[in-house]
This record gives C-alpha cells, sequence and structure tokens, in this order.
C-alpha cells in the first residue's frame, strides 16, 4: 500500500467499531494521532465531519453521504507540481485526490462485516476483495452463512410423475 493509500485508510479508522474506540473523541487522542504523523491535526470538528463524509464515500451503511470541501493548493517546485496542504484533513483529502487522479479511489473499501467496518485497500488484481481480512471477517462471515443454511429445513424431494 503506498502512502496516499496507508494515510486515507488510517484516518478513515480512526473510529473502531469492535473496540468501541474514537481517535476523535477528543482533542488529546486527535492531537496525538496525528503528531505521530508529523501533520499539523487542526479543528476537531473539521476532522469528524472530514472523517464522516469519507467513510460515506467509500461504502460506510451506516453513514449518508455528504459534501466536504477542504481547502487545498498546488504549488509548483523543482520536483513539478504537488498538492500542498495545511492539516491532517487536507493532507487526508489531498491523498484521496490523488488516489483517485490515478485511479485508485475504488480500492478503499469498508469491511460490510456490521461488528467490523474497518476501511482496507484492496490490493488485489482485479479490485474485488470484499473483508478486511478473509481469515477473520470473511471467515466468521461465511462460517454464519454456513450456519443459517444448515438451520434451514431442508424440502423432501418430490416423487416424479411418469406420466
Amino acid at each position: 500500500m503506498n502512502d496516499d493509500a496507508s494515510l486515507v485508510v488510517e484516518f478513515l479508522n480512526t473510529v473502531n467499531v469492535e473496540e468501541n474506540t474514537d481517535e476523535l473523541a477528543a482533542a488529546a487522542t486527535w492531537h496525538a494521532w496525528a503528531a505521530k504523523r508529523d501533520l499539523r491535526p487542526g479543528p476537531l470538528a473539521e476532522a469528524r465531519e472530514a472523517r464522516h463524509a469519507l467513510r460515506a464515500a467509500v461504502g460506510d451503511p451506516r453513514l449518508s453521504p455528504r459534501e466536504l470541501r477542504v481547502p487545498l493548493h498546488a504549488e509548483l517546485g523543482r520536483s513539478g507540481p504537488r498538492l500542498a496542504a495545511e492539516d491532517v484533513v487536507a493532507a487526508v483529502l489531498a491523498a484521496a485526490t490523488r488516489l483517485a487522479v490515478l485511479g485508485e479511489w475504488e480500492r478503499v473499501k469498508i469491511c460490510p462485516a456490521d461488528d467490523c467496518l474497518w476501511a482496507f485497500f484492496d490490493n488485489s488484481r482485479n479490485r474485488s476483495r470484499t473483508w478486511c481480512s478473509m481469515r477473520v471477517c470473511g471467515n466468521r462471515e461465511k462460517a454464519r452463512a454456513w450456519r443459517a443454511r444448515g438451520a434451514e429445513p431442508q424440502a423432501e424431494p418430490q416423487p416424479v410423475d411418469s406420466h
């Protein structure tokens, strides 16, 4: 996973449904999260709004889509043009924009397991990965489906009428 994908996925995963934790619940944890990535945190409310909009955009079933406007600017330096960001939210949106330009945005997904909803980057060749982890969520869901099929009453075979 490249740096842009890592930043976007890490930001989306500042909320952890399974562990019931949220890095954006308090300014202290938000500032620590940003500092760990050498980024300026910016306003907490803006970060929450951005996370909501981005998670909805990549398929979090609990959230409704919403518009998001974040100031970005382009800079031209010796190494060429780049999107510049003042804080974490702008850096995440710049990373998401670069992913979109490269056709990689669709690879950012939300695990469909209700007790997970973890964001992940789909590295599969055909972009068909569904679960954040086949060993955990995928296996759990397959086991649930198997048990559900086993609990369904089986229809008795009907005799074939041979007229």
